[in-house]
C-alpha cells in the first residue's frame, strides 16, 4: 500500500480518519474556549494555560493506571463511548456558575481517560492496515491533526467572539457527538485484542514489560524527549514575537505536514531506520539560530525546516511496532502517545522557566541544544538489534523484528 487512494479504499480507514479528525477539531475548539473562559474568570495566564494544556500532563496519569484497557475494549464501542464521554464532559464545563476547581476536575478526568483513546485508535489502525500501510495511514492521521488544529483554532477564535466561550464549548460537545456517530455507524464490530481485566496493576505490568526491553526503551526515549524539548521551543513563540506568533505556528504546521507527507508516502522501508536520527537532528538544529535573534523571514524558514523533522515520530513508531507483540500494540502506542504529550508539557514548562530567567530567544536555543544532545546520546541504543527469542508470553521475552 503506497498511495493515498489505496489507503482510503481500505475498509474502515475512512470512518476511523473522520472519527479522529472530529475528535481533534472538538478538542481544539473546546480547548481554546476553555482557556478563554478560565482567563476571563481568574485573570491568570497560568490557569488559562493549564486549562488548555493540562490534559496533556493528565495523560501521564492515565498511562500509569488505565492504559491496559486500550487492548481490552472492543474498539468501536470504546471510540464511540469515549467521544460521548468527552461530549458530556465538555458540555458540563459550559454550565454557568461551575467553580474553577470543578472545571479543572473535569480537565483532569478527561485527560486521564484520553490516554485510553489514543491506544484504542492507533491499535485499531494497526488492525485495519497491514504493516506496509501503517506508516502511510499514521502519516495521514498526523496530517489531519495539523489541519484540524489550524482550522479549529481559527474557527474557535471566531466562535468565541460570536457565541461566547460557553457557546463554543457546546459547539465542541456537538463535534464530539458527531465523532461518536461516525465511529458507531462507520466502524465494524471487533473483539478486544487481549483478554483479562483492565486494572491499574495490569497497566503497570504491561508498562514494565514494554520498558524492560532495551531496544524498546531506546525507541520510547527517542519518541518522547527530543520531541518534547522542541515543543518547548514552540511554546515560546508568543513571548518571542507577540505580533507574529500566529505566523510562526503556521510555519511549524506547514513543515510538519511536509515531513509527514514525505515519510508516509515516499520513504521506502529500507531507509526508515537510517533517517530517524537525521530527522530528529533536523527537528532541533535550525532552532539554534534563535540564539542570534534572527529577523522574521529567517525565523520562519528555520521553523519550517525544523518541523519537517517531526516525521521522525512516524519512522520510530514503525520500529516500535516491529518490537512489540500484537496483543500489546494498542498499549504500546498509547504509552507512546501519552508519554510524548506529557513530555511536551514538561518541555513547555522547562522552556518557560529558562526564558523567564534569560530571554525567549535564549530559551529556544537552549532547548534545541538539549534536544541535539539527547538525540546523539541515544544513537548507540537504537543501533542495537534485539536477539530473536520465543513467542511473546506473559513476561518480557525476545523482540519480534
Amino acid at each position: 500500500m503506497r498511495t493515498y487512494g489505496d489507503l482510503f479504499r481500505t475498509p474502515e480507514f475512512t470512518p476511523l480518519f473522520l472519527t479522529s479528525a472530529g475528535q481533534v477539531a472538538a478538542q481544539t475548539v473546546s480547548g481554546l474556549a476553555l482557556g478563554t473562559l478560565v482567563y476571563s474568570r481568574t485573570g491568570s495566564p497560568l490557569l488559562s494555560s493549564l486549562a488548555m494544556f493540562g490534559p496533556m500532563l493528565a495523560q501521564l496519569a492515565g498511562a500509569l493506571t488505565v492504559l491496559s484497557a486500550a487492548d481490552r475494549l472492543p474498539p468501536r464501542a470504546a471510540l464511540a463511548g469515549l467521544s460521548l464521554l468527552f461530549a458530556a464532559g465538555t458540555a458540563a464545563q459550559a454550565v454557568p456558575g461551575l467553580a474553577v476547581w470543578g472545571v479543572f476536575a473535569l480537565v483532569l478526568a478527561l485527560g486521564v481517560v484520553s490516554a485510553v483513546g489514543g491506544g484504542v485508535r492507533y491499535g485499531l489502525l494497526n488492525e485495519i492496515l497491514d504493516r506496509e500501510g501503517y506508516l502511510l495511514g499514521r502519516s495521514v492521521l498526523n496530517m489531519s491533526v495539523g489541519l484540524m488544529q489550524i482550522i479549529g483554532f481559527a474557527a474557535g477564535g471566531v466562535l468565541v467572539n460570536t457565541l461566547s466561550a460557553r457557546g463554543t464549548l457546546l459547539t465542541g460537545a456537538a463535534l464530539y457527538l458527531a465523532a461518536a456517530a461516525v465511529a458507531r455507524f462507520g466502524l465494524s464490530a471487533r473483539g478486544p485484542r487481549a483478554t483479562g481485566r483492565a486494572t491499574a496493576g495490569e497497566t503497570w505490568r504491561n508498562n514494565v514489560r514494554l520498558w524492560s526491553s532495551g531496544p524498546r526503551r531506546a525507541v520510547y526515549l527517542a519518541l518522547w524527549v527530543p520531541n518534547g524539548l522542541i515543543v518547548g521551543c514552540e511554546s515560546l513563540f508568543v513571548p518571542y514575537a507577540p505580533r507574529h506568533a500566529g505566523l510562526l505556528f503556521a510555519a511549524g504546521a506547514v513543515g510538519m505536514l511536509a515531513g509527514d507527507t514525505l515519510a508516509g508516502r515516499f520513504v521506502p522501508p529500507a531507509w526508515r531506520k537510517r533517517l530517524d536520527a537525521p530527522m530528529r537532528l533536523l527537528l532541533a538544529t535550525p532552532y539554534l539560530v534563535f540564539a542570534l535573534r534572527p529577523p522574521l523571514p529567517v525565523a520562519v524558514a528555520a521553523i519550517v525546516a525544523a518541523s519537517v523533522g517531526y516525521c521522525a515520530t512516524l519512522l520510530l513508531q514503525d520500529r516500535l511496532l516491529h518490537l512489540t507483540p500484537d496483543e500489546l500494540s494498542g498499549h504500546a502506542l498509547g504509552l507512546h502517545s501519552s508519554g510524548m504529550l506529557a513530555m511536551q508539557g514538561v518541555g513547555a514548562a522547562l522552556a518557560g522557566a529558562i526564558a523567564q530567567a534569560t530571554s525567549p530567544a535564549t530559551g529556544m536555543a537552549v532547548m534545541a541544544a538539549a534536544s541535539v544532545a539527547v538525540t546523539l546520546s541515544l544513537v548507540p541504543g537504537l543501533r542495537v538489534r534485539p536477539a530473536p527469542g520465543p513467542a511473546p508470553g506473559p513476561a518480557p521475552v525476545g523482540e519480534r523484528v
